[in-house]
């Protein structure tokens, strides 16, 4: 029999450390804009065509881009991290861009090689024999010293922009979002998809095992099922997956299960959420 969700909230200790953003419905509030905050495609909706109640309506896009920024940047300006990129020790090499694509798991790799097809010469061309090498594994051969500047130089044209905004769309958002409208999941449903893929990518192990591992034990909405019960139970799998990988799971505790324990399945605004122990919202 499958069981029931918890609909209990989970206490995490945190040392709270509370900042409040105001934001704006068109940009971040973390500092002024640059030009790295002007990609003609940065607010453009993904493929797919939402309603106003979905995750690929416009609206809804951004906020979910926010929302994954406060956890993977500690900021809600996404379109400040087209370049970045730094090790964070996390056993995948470098992260890199606004979703945090990384060396060590062949998302980077394609990235690049896509970008290379397009716009040939470019400053990472070079290191693509490095990159392949690298695939797979947290090494750096090949890499070093200049592969971060040169990253940070293509960051700041607006064709490298627009690629990285396809292939988050393409490897992660409409994946997500689609599955999770099969699943009869509404926008709350779709952005914890949506992050679970950001987070462990595709497969199994990944957000494909999370979700089959969910569905044995609880029945979704198209099931027949209960939203609220079937997401919990999504988000408990997800974050025994997150333990198992010696990951923070804050982003779970305190924001998408926080969205869930208020019934918030539209994930309408205003929000307020805590992301290692930092105080976000959005009205």
């Amino acid at each position: 029999m499958k069981r029931a969700g918890r609909l209990m909230f989970v206490a995490v200790p945190l040392v709270a450390v509370t900042v409040y953003f105001a934001v704006p419905d068109q940009k971040g509030d973390d500092g002024p804009s640059d030009a790295r905050n002007s990609s003609p495609s940065a607010s453009s909706p993904s493929s797919s065509s939402g309603s106003a109640a979905d995750l690929d309506s416009p609206k809804m896009k951004e906020l979910a881009q926010r929302i994954v920024s406060s956890a993977e940047n500690s900021s809600l300006d996404w379109r400040a991290q087209y370049d970045y990129i730094e090790d964070i020790g996390d056993g995948r090499g470098y992260t890199a861009g606004i979703i945090g694509f990384t060396t060590g798991t062949h998302d980077l790799l394609t990235l690049v090689e896509l970008y290379t097809e397009s716009h040939p010469d470019n400053a990472l061309e070079p290191y693509l024999p490095a990159l392949r090498s690298v695939d797979g594994s947290d090494s750096h051969e090949g890499l070093d010293p200049g592969f971060t500047a040169a990253w940070k130089e293509e960051a700041q044209k607006d064709a490298f922009k627009r690629v990285q905004d396809s292939q988050r769309d393409r490897v992660y958002f409409d994946p997500a979002v689609r599955l999770a409208k099969s699943d009869g999941l509404g926008a709350l449903g779709q952005f914890i998809y949506y992050d679970a893929m950001v987070m462990h990518g595709p497969g199994d192990p990944g957000f494909h095992g999370i979700r089959e591992r969910a569905m044995a034990e609880a029945d979704t909405p198209a099931e027949g099922g209960d939203e609220q019960s079937y997401l919990d139970i999504f988000l408990d799998t997800r974050r025994e997956t997150m333990k198992s990988e010696k990951r923070d799971t804050t982003r779970v505790d305190t924001a998408q299960r926080r969205f869930l324990y208020d019934g918030n399945l539209g994930l309408r605004t205003p929000l307020e959420w805590k992301v290692y122990g930092v105080t976000y919202k959005v009205g």
